[in-house]
């Protein structure tokens, strides 16, 4: 299955997005199937991120005709930048992904773990409205985020800038068709093919002849990572077992040197001291410091053993899935290769009698 992705500017209804009314094109009887990720105030938001700094930009200022009373105000009604931005994802169309169909369902699950770590990527854009929208003719998110960047030596050290936000995040532009706002864009385009992918959908570009992974690479290069984080986990193990042995050498190179340690040898009792004497002053101080020792050694060697023995345990088992992992990559490429074969007689099928 192959399908479009459509990244769009949206209006930044926020009402509308939280069905506070119901527009022509809503379906409200499946406005019960949409999904709220967050619906904060804007102000509210402002106020969490801005004021620290508005405070402390203030506090600077000589001139009272150079503080800012309301940030939230003064970006409302300035020029130089917006409120808060808008995005729509969206994957294929009410042809192909309908929403009331069971690909529309396999397009909601797919946007919805995509929207999961949203936030996560991109720290320096604070969403604080998204919604994913299942009562219109197809399943889309809508994303309401404020873009801010910290430490700025301009005006407020927190402040609103999505050119600032979005290179603070990697993304630094270059050309006219390539600044930071289509670079991101692309990026999120990427990380929602990779979902898609994990759902048996390959993205099918318009227009573009870049090639993307096929869902049998996407297996197999997935395979190929948990292969390398198992000898990675394998090889760790692997060298807390040899820490063990080698604690293991230690403890008896400690207890040889017991036998030259005066803190551990009886002295010789002097002239006419009492055996019960010799025994308060000197045997017994001895013989508590070794009992200490051996029981302290004892207790570290015993977790040392259970420790080796359930890290050699889950050594054998990681070999084992290794192997079987290392036959599913093996099976993923013959299974890629064989469709290389068959691709290339189709288009010399193509070629010879005409692509109609």
């Amino acid at each position: 299955m192959k399908r479009t992705i459509s990244v769009m500017i949206g209006k930044g209804s926020v009402k509308h997005n939280n069905r506070d009314f119901t527009a022509e094109n809503v379906d409200a009887k499946r406005t019960q199937n949409n999904i709220v990720y967050c619906n904060e105030n804007i102000k509210s938001v402002y106020h969490q991120l801005f004021d620290e700094a508005l405070e402390k930009y203030n506090s600077k200022q000589t001139r009272k005709d150079r503080m800012i009373n309301d940030y939230y105000e003064k970006i409302r009604t300035g020029k130089q930048e917006k409120l808060f931005h808008e995005v729509i994802l969206q994957i294929g169309n009410k042809e192909d992904m309908y929403a009331d169909s069971e690909n529309g369902q396999l397009a909601k699950a797919v946007l919805d773990k995509y929207m999961k770590n949203f936030q996560e990527r991109n720290p320096n854009l604070k969403v604080f409205s998204a919604h994913l929208h299942m009562d219109e003719a197809t399943p889309h998110l809508h994303i309401d985020f404020i873009p801010f960047t910290t430490g700025s030596k301009r005006g407020l050290e927190t402040r609103v800038s999505l050119k600032k936000a979005l290179e603070a995040q990697g993304f630094r532009g270059g050309t006219k068709s390539n600044t930071e706002w289509n670079q991101w864009v692309e990026a999120e385009k990427e990380k929602l093919s990779e979902v898609m992918l994990e759902y048996g959908i390959e993205w099918k570009k318009k227009n573009i002849h870049k090639k993307h992974k096929s869902v049998n690479e996407f297996k197999r290069d997935m395979l190929v990572k948990e292969v390398e984080e198992l000898n990675e986990k394998k090889e760790n193990l692997e060298q807390k077992i040899s820490a063990y042995k080698k604690s293991e050498e230690y403890a008896v190179h400690t207890a040889k040197q017991i036998q030259n340690n005066d803190n551990y040898n009886l002295p010789s009792p002097p002239t006419l001291m009492s055996a019960k004497a010799y025994k308060n002053k000197y045997a017994e101080p001895v013989i508590k410091k070794l009992t200490d020792f051996i029981q302290n050694l004892a207790r570290k060697c015993f977790r040392a053993e259970k420790e080796v023995k359930q890290a050699k345990e889950e050594v054998s088992v990681l070999y084992a899935e290794n192997q079987r992992l290392k036959s599913e990559v093996w099976k993923q490429n013959i299974k890629i290769s064989k469709m290389g074969v068959e691709l290339r007689r189709f288009t010399k099928i193509k070629d010879y009698v005409g692509a109609e």
